[in-house]
C-alpha cells in the first residue's frame, strides 16, 4: 500500500507533509506534488499534515480520485524530489477548497 496525492493538491502546493515525511517519497511538479509509491513506507504522517486534505492511503481513495494512484505513480518517474519545506503557491488559500482542479494539472 502506497498514499497517493489527490486532485485538492493541484494549484495549492502546500508542503507542510514534505517536512513530516521520514523517507523524502514527495515529487515537486509546477503546481502539485505527488508520492513516489516505491518510496512510501505508509506512515501516514503525512495525511493529518496536509491543509488541503489531499493525501490518502490508496485503499482509503474517494472513488473520484481513483485515477491519481497512476498519476502519482507516472509523475514520481518524472518530477524532482522534493526533501524541504517551502511556502505554498502565493494563491494556494483560494484553491484549496475548490474542486474539479484536474484540468489544472501541469
Amino acid at each position: 500500500m502506497a498514499h497517493v496525492v489527490t486532485e485538492s493538491c493541484i494549484r495549492c502546493k502546500y508542503t507542510d507533509c514534505v517536512a513530516t515525511c521520514p523517507v523524502d517519497c514527495f515529487r515537486e511538479g509546477e503546481n502539485m506534488l505527488v508520492i513516489d509509491p516505491d518510496e512510501c513506507i505508509d506512515c501516514q504522517a503525512c495525511i493529518p499534515a496536509c491543509p488541503a486534505k489531499a493525501i490518502f492511503a490508496d485503499t482509503d481513495l474517494p472513488a473520484d480520485q481513483s485515477a491519481f494512484v497512476a498519476i502519482n505513480a507516472r509523475l514520481a518517474k518524472q518530477w524532482p524530489s522534493i526533501r524541504a519545506q517551502k511556502p505554498p503557491l502565493s494563491d494556494a488559500d483560494t484553491w484549496k477548497d475548490v474542486a474539479g482542479k484536474r484540468k489544472f494539472l501541469t
